[in-house]
C-alpha cells in the first residue's frame, strides 16, 4: 500500500507574512486560520507556501514563491546566508530585528508569565552588527556539504575538504567557509591559511561518520586587548604532523598569544573533559572591562560579544541600585564577571556556581584584580543554596541571578521566595523560561524595570534584564 506521508502537504497561495516568532521563524496565517511558521521569509513578504508539517494548531512550511518582497528586507552580507543557518535574520533590517526581539520579550513575559509590566525600556542595540563575536568554533570535514548546483553538475568537484560550520540538523555535514562576518580579523585569515596548509601537506580532515582522520576542530578567541587564542583539536596523536601544523600557525601568525591543542579520540568533540596542552605563548588570554582584567582559558565561559557584555553588566549594576552597604548574592556566577563588576558598589558579593573550573577561574580573577569583598562557592544551585548556606553567609539585600537557557530550578525559585531579599535582578538569555520563573515569583515581587539587550545581531537571540522589588 503506498505511503500517504505527503498527503498532508499543502500549498497556500498569496499569504502575507505578518510577524516574527520564536527561534527566528516568521509567521503567516493559513486560510483555515491556523498559524504557518516559515524559516525563509520576512514580515511584509507575500508568498506561496509549501507545508511540510501539520499539527493541531499550526503548520510548518517554506516560502516557495514570492509575490511581493517586504520593505523590511535588506541584502544579506554573507554569501552563505540561508545555508549556514547561523545568522537567520541577515535579510531583515537591523531596526526591524530589534523591534521583533523586543516584541518577543514582552509577549513571553505577559503570555507565559502572566505578569504586569512597567513601561519596557527600548531594547539596547549593538553598535557592531557584524564582526562582534570573540569566540568561533570551526569543524574540519573530508566530505564537505555540496550545493544542489554542485550535485547536479558534471564538473570534477576536486577535494571535498572543509573547515567551517555544521549544516543545521546534520551532525556529519560541514559547510566550507571562506569569509565569516561574525569574528574580526585575523579570524578568517587564520582559518583559510590552516585549511590550505593542511591540504597541501596531506593532513587528513576528520570524517564524523567513520570517526577517522586527523584534524578535528579549531577554536579562535580574540579579546578587546588584542590577545588571540587558537586551539586545534586532533583526533589522534601524530607528533610530526601535529608539530608541522602548529609550527606553521605560530610562524604565519606571530600575533597569536595563546596556541593550544587537544588530542581527542572520543565520540564527541567537546573539550571540557580533555587535557588542553599549551604549545606556544600562554595558556590563556585576557579580557578587560572597566579596569578589571579577566583571565580566559580554553574552557572558560565569557560572553561572546564583549562590548555588549559591558552594556549588559552596567544595566545589571544599575538595576541593583547599590550604595555600598549591601550583601549581594550572584547566582549562576560562572567565572564571576558580574560579581566582580558590581563588587566596588557593594559591601560584599557571594557568587555560587556548579562548575568547579569556573569557580577556580573566578577566584583567580578576583585575586588578579585585588578584589577582597567577593567570595565564590561551588555547588548545584538547588542543593547548595539552602537555609544553612544563608545562615553561614548572611541574608542578602540584593540577589542577582543569571541562569542558563533552562532558567532556574523550581527549588531555587522556592528558596528565593523563602529568603525574600528586597531586590532580585534577573538576567536571562531566554525570556520564555524567565517568564515561567517570574510567574512563580509574582505574588511576592513586582516587576519595576525591564530592559532587553541585543547581544547577537543577525540572529533571533535576545537577552533581557528584569528588576523585581518586594511588594
Amino acid at each position: 500500500m503506498p505511503r500517504r506521508r505527503n498527503s498532508k502537504r499543502k500549498i497556500f497561495e498569496h499569504l502575507e507574512v505578518i510577524d516574527a516568532g520564536a527561534k527566528g521563524k516568521t509567521i503567516a496565517k493559513a486560510p483555515d486560520g491556523k498559524v504557518v511558521f516559515l524559516p525563509n521569509a520576512v514580515p511584509g513578504d507575500v508568498v506561496n507556501v509549501q507545508t511540510f508539517k501539520k499539527r493541531k494548531a499550526y503548520y510548518e512550511g517554506k516560502a516557495i514563491h514570492f509575490h511581493k518582497l517586504s520593505d523590511k528586507r535588506v541584502t544579506p552580507e554573507c554569501n552563505y546566508f540561508g545555508t549556514c543557518g547561523g545568522c537567520k535574520w541577515q535579510d531583515m533590517g537591523y531596526e526591524h530585528q530589534l523591534y521583533y526581539k523586543q516584541k518577543e520579550v514582552v509577549n513571553n513575559l505577559t503570555r507565559i508569565g502572566h505578569v504586569d509590566l512597567p513601561e519596557v525600556t527600548p531594547i539596547l542595540g549593538s553598535k557592531k552588527q557584524y564582526f562582534y563575536r570573540n569566540k568561533m568554533e570551526f569543524s574540519f570535514s573530508d566530505s564537505r556539504w555540496l550545493t544542489e548546483e554542485e550535485i547536479q553538475s558534471d564538473k570534477d568537484l576536486g577535494d571535498r575538504n572543509a573547515l567551517g560550520f555544521h549544516i543545521p540538523g546534520m551532525w556529519d555535514k560541514i559547510l566550507d567557509i571562506d569569509k565569516c562576518h561574525l569574528q574580526r580579523d585575523p579570524s578568517n585569515a587564520i582559518r583559510n591559511s590552516v585549511k590550505q596548509f593542511a591540504i597541501e601537506n596531506d593532513l587528513e580532515f576528520f570524517n564524523t561518520r567513520n570517526q577517522t582522520g586527523f584534524l578535528r576542530t579549531m577554536m579562535i578567541r580574540t579579546s578587546s586587548m588584542g590577545d588571540i587564542m587558537v586551539l586545534v583539536q586532533f583526533y589522534k596523536e601524530d607528533k610530526e604532523k601535529r608539530e608541522l601544523l602548529l609550527n606553521f600557525i605560530s610562524e604565519e601568525f606571530p600575533e597569536i598569544t595563546s596556541l593550544l591543542y587537544v588530542i581527542n579520540g572520543k565520540g564527541n568533540d567537546t573539550i571540557y573533559d580533555q587535557d588542553v596542552v599549551c604549545y606556544a605563548g600562554q595558556d590563556h588570554i585576557f579580557e578587560e572591562m572597566e579596569g578589571l582584567k579577566f583571565k580566559i582559558n580554553a574552557k572558560s565561559f565569557y560572553q561572546t560579544n564583549s562590548e555588549q557584555a559591558y552594556e549588559l553588566y552596567k544595566i545589571t549594576r544599575d538595576f541593583a541600585g547599590l550604595n555600598g552597604d549591601e550583601l549581594v548574592y550572584d547566582l549562576y556566577t560562572g567565572t564571576g564577571t558580574i560579581a566582580q563588576f558590581v563588587s566596588k558598589k557593594a559591601k560584599k558579593v557571594i557568587g555560587v556556581e556548579s562548575v568547579p573550573d569556573a569557580i577556580a577561574a573566578a577566584k583567580e580573577n578576583a585575586q588578579l584584580n585585588n578584589i577582597s569583598n567577593v567570595e565564590f562557592y561551588v555547588g548545584d544551585m538547588k542543593q547548595v543554596f539552602n537555609d544553612a548556606f544563608i545562615k553561614t553567609h548572611g541574608h542578602p539585600d540584593v540577589i542577582i541571578t543569571d541562569p542558563p537557557r533552562d532558567g532556574m530550578h523550581k527549588d531555587v525559585v522556592a528558596q528565593l521566595l523563602n529568603i525574600a531579599a528586597n531586590k532580585i535582578v534577573y538576567v536571562s538569555c531566554n525570556s520564555a523560561t524567565q517568564a515561567r520563573d517570574l510567574e512563580l515569583l509574582n505574588h511576592m515581587y513586582k516587576i519595576t524595570k525591564v530592559q532587553p539587550v541585543d547581544m547577537f545581531p543577525q540572529t533571533f537571540h535576545v537577552e533581557n534584564v528584569v528588576l523585581l522589588e518586594k511588594r
